[in-house]
């Protein structure tokens, strides 16, 4: 800032903005959210629809009618518990769709409910469906925790901090560098504390939805195989694969009533995946 007279107050403004910016997900932690749920849901809307786009283009959408009812069946009564835990969501875009992708182990849900899952988790992993059912349902529980926002938050914190700090970009300005930042804060990296919450409610909608929460534990094992042990913990924004694991297996007894409930499990019905060339007999399902 040019003047030095304003800068405290500008300082004093931001710790306050910071301050009060609060909300509370629904596992009961307390969130900075200088973005809304509402914004974030837009933008990744827009994001998810241009990155769609040019996979359908490139021929990347799988339509293999096997793999995709495994997935569609999976999410689907993955979804239909993620709507009773947050009954709002009823009102968000659920969809899924299977990239072609088989050097890519990794799936992913944005703030809104748009999912997708790469082959090469399906190729590397060979996940059994309670398997597949604890990451899809980890992805689902970042978007019911509200972690997209969260991160654009935070992105645009560290933003308005350095505004305040006097090193605000010289042609951005702050509206156009916090705009900028929340838009980053759609690719940012959840922090291990999103990553543990996001872990355990997924391993509760999953049995809720009938998938047997030891799977976390066995998924992780073969997580392990596929990508090594990777950095120290605290070097990491991800726990461990051998941290996850043994505190997914300590978790798995707390989760096995909701498993073992009698009845039928709802299934959420999404919309038809998009025409696409399917990805051949890889991606199959076992």
């Amino acid at each position: 800032m040019k003047s030095g007279r304003s800068a405290p107050a500008l300082a004093i403004a931001v710790l306050a903005l910071l301050t009060t910016a609060c909300a509370t997900n629904v596992a009961g932690r307390r969130q900075l959210m200088l973005v809304s749920e509402d914004s974030a849901i837009a933008q990744s809307k827009q994001a998810y629809v241009q990155t769609m786009s040019k996979l359908d283009a490139e021929g990347k959408l799988v339509t293999d009618p096997k793999l995709v009812k495994r997935i569609d069946t999976i999410t689907g009564r993955l979804i239909a518990q993620a709507i009773a835990y947050r009954p709002e969501t009823k009102a968000w875009e659920w969809s899924v769709r299977v990239i072609d992708d088989p050097k890519m182990v990794n799936a992913w849900c944005m703030a809104g409910g748009r999912m997708a899952i790469y082959t090469g988790l399906i190729q590397k992993v060979d996940p059994t469906d309670d398997e597949l059912a604890q990451v899809m349902g980890h992805e689902i529980s970042h978007a019911l925790l509200n972690h997209t926002a969260e991160r654009m938050s935070m992105a645009m914190a560290a933003q308005l901090g350095a505004v305040a700090a006097g090193v605000a970009t010289e042609s951005g300005g702050v509206a156009a560098g916090t705009a900028a930042l929340a838009q980053l804060g759609l690719l940012l990296p959840n922090s291990r504390g999103s990553e543990s919450e996001a872990d355990r409610i997924g391993m509760e909608i999953a049995a809720k939805a009938g998938y047997d929460p030891r799977a976390a534990a066995t998924l992780w094992q073969k997580m392990a195989k596929v990508g090594g042990e990777g950095p120290p913990q605290f070097l990491s924004t991800h726990p461990s694969p051998a941290n996850r694991q043994q505190t997914l297996a300590a978790l798995a007894p707390t989760m096995m009533a909701w498993y073992e409930a009698p009845g039928v499990r709802p299934v959420y019905q999404l919309a038809a995946a998009p025409s696409a060339k399917p990805a051949g007999p890889k991606a199959t399902a076992r």
